[in-house]
């Protein structure tokens, strides 16, 4: 059986162009080698192979249904494999050793992760939310709630979620209502709905820790008076907080996933003599959505992950169908006598595996850089420098989410066609991979909003540093592509591409108008996107200079499709950013 994911693009990544190994002389890291990493890559090839993968198509045709007890009924397979990857301790694997953590790189976290992400999306959401929780209260919670909550995270005992979203707001979080009232003992009573929370309820652990917005009387308007709640299923004591499910979400793909309507205090489940869900701060009032964003921007890299790594998945079935699938001859054979050639003997079809290796491999690529970007500001004792790389990495973060959630998704869909009607069937695989992807242009923000995001905050934060930082960035990679004649043409063509992103992007602002300036932030955050990855692919070409064989060839040849095929198209998007268009503002509802 294919694996959905390479080992020898992982290692090729992490240690020919990374250099991860390099972080273990860092303290925090300083008790591992490229053992104890390949140990763990090891153990998640196999763990995804063994547990995941199999329940993959199981969980997808038998979603999660609420049972007579009102309890949520999972399919066993899925229960099992979930139970597997928390007995590996995987869960603890970038957390502090006084945590129970193994204290591994992020980097290293992540790729162990897109092995489970690869072989079984719907299940790994599980853990990857849980880790996103632990991690935002390892960094804020008092040390009564570390030991209360977080430690059971860890251990794999207690689950965790986020819940942001209401039926009426969405992504709009000014807009929420849950409300919070200080109940006079140190804890809150929180009321309100949550729609869209994934990993809601269920039965796979112990206890589910709720990390809920809501608005304390008092506070500012808008996001500004907002507070971010720890509301676990089960109270400390064992009492089962009022936490009531409402209902599951029937969605299109990622069905293995439990997704909740949540009711906070409705008397479901009276905690105490006062209504409401017994809520615990984390912090301080009115700085929820601060704290909030901790795992947010850790989501919204695990989303581009999880892009990544459907696309990848759908690549690699393609694939293999293309080398054994026989139809058709070549278009300079005319004797229909002749036998049928394997369908990767045509040029179109060799064109959709192209793109897709460049798509889902670039993906993987720019995911793994943006994980060695935590590492190194974590442990860097260089202020400058961890200022320097935090800002880049802001820059780089909505690029992150979207671009692999836009691109690998367009993977799915060559998949899909290069297997023809097969590919449309639930007999093959690939139709799963796009249906499960579909979710994650949605996932954690809108492509519009990530837009919005870095457009309108990221590129001109700091007077431009944001920008600035990137441009430089990509600029010390370009001048060592000048120096190997492999790469010096596409140099060039990348940094043309580059100093027309940084005028272009004054000349958007100097519009003095908003509205117009942020009209085609979408245009905005693909273009720089394709830019971006056209710098990995740049990363990639050096790391491969000078090494033979197959490996080294092919991406050599992907590293050429992009720039050939795929850089071109950010040209006419850059003039329709120049012209400053306003045809979605001009036009009129009514003409709709």
């Amino acid at each position: 059986m294919t694996t959905p994911m390479s080992r020898q693009d992982l290692e090729f990544l992490l240690y020919e162009w990374l250099d991860v190994e390099a972080l273990t002389s860092r303290d925090r890291f300083s008790a591992h080698s490229r053992d104890t990493f390949d140990a763990v890559l090891e153990l998640s090839a196999d763990l995804a192979m063994k547990c995941f993968a199999p329940a993959n198509k199981i969980g997808d045709a038998n979603e999660p249904y609420i049972g007579d007890d009102g309890k949520v009924v999972l399919p066993d397979e899925v229960v099992a494999g979930l139970t597997e990857y928390r007995k590996a301790g995987l869960i603890s694997a970038s957390f502090d050793e006084e945590l129970g953590g193994m204290q591994l790189p992020t980097v290293i976290r992540q790729a162990s992760a897109v092995w489970f992400q690869a072989a079984n999306a719907a299940m790994s959401s599980y853990n990857f939310l849980t880790v996103g929780n632990a991690n935002l209260l390892a960094e804020y919670a008092t040390p009564e709630q570390l030991d209360t909550w977080v430690r059971p995270l860890v251990e794999g005992r207690f689950s965790g979620t986020m819940c942001l979203s209401e039926p009426q707001a969405g992504s709009s979080l000014a807009d929420i209502t849950t409300k919070a009232e200080p109940a006079g003992d140190g804890t809150y009573r929180i009321t309100g709905t949550k729609m869209w929370i994934s990993a809601g309820d269920h039965e796979l652990t112990e206890n589910i820790v709720h990390l809920v917005l809501a608005k304390i009387p008092g506070g500012g308007p808008g996001v500004k008076g907002i507070s971010l709640f720890i509301v676990p299923k089960y109270l400390a004591d064992g009492t089962r907080n009022d936490v009531a499910l409402v209902g599951l979400n029937h969605k299109m793909g990622n069905r293995a996933t439990t997704n909740t309507l949540l009711n906070f205090g409705d008397g479901t489940f009276p905690a105490d003599s006062a209504p409401g869900a017994v809520g615990f701060l984390v912090g301080e009032e009115h700085r929820g959505l601060s704290y909030m964003f901790h795992m947010m921007n850790e989501a919204r890299i695990g989303v581009g992950f999880l892009a990544t790594a459907l696309g990848y998945a759908g690549y690699r079935a393609s694939l293999d169908y293309a080398k054994v699938r026989t139809q058709g001859r070549p278009v300079d054979q005319k004797d229909p006598a002749t036998k049928p050639v394997a369908i990767i003997e045509h040029a179109d079809v060799r064109r959709m595996l192209l793109a897709q290796k460049s798509y889902v491999e670039g993906a993987l690529a720019f995911g793994l850089y943006c994980s060695t970007l935590v590492d190194e500001a974590a442990t860097t004792e260089d202020a400058d420098e961890r200022a320097r790389l935090n800002l880049l990495l802001e820059v780089l973060t909505p690029i992150a989410k979207s671009w692999p959630s836009q691109w690998c998704l367009e993977a799915n869909s060559l998949a899909i066609q290069v297997l023809g009607g097969y590919g449309y069937t639930r007999e093959f695989d690939v139709e799963q991979y796009y249906r499960d992807n579909r979710l994650n242009p949605i996932h954690e923000g809108a492509h519009g909003i990530h837009g919005i995001d870095l457009l309108g905050r990221k590129v001109i934060m700091q007077g431009g540093a944001g920008l600035a930082a990137l441009a430089e960035t990509i600029g010390a990679t370009i001048t060592r592509a000048r120096g190997v004649d492999a790469a010096s043409g596409y140099a060039d063509t990348l940094q043309s591409a580059v100093d027309r992103l940084v005028k272009v992007t004054a000349h958007i602002w100097s519009a003095g108008d908003p509205k117009l300036s942020l009209a085609n932030a979408t245009i905005y955050l693909e273009t720089t996107g394709h830019i971006v990855l056209a710098w990995i692919w740049l990363e990639q070409l050096l790391a491969a200079d000078g090494r033979e064989g197959d490996f080294y060839d092919g991406k050599r040849a992907a590293a050429q499709y992009f720039f050939r095929y795929e850089l071109p198209k950010t040209g006419p998007q850059l003039d329709l950013l120049t012209a400053l268009d306003s045809t979605t503002l001009d036009v009129e509802p009514a003409w709709f």
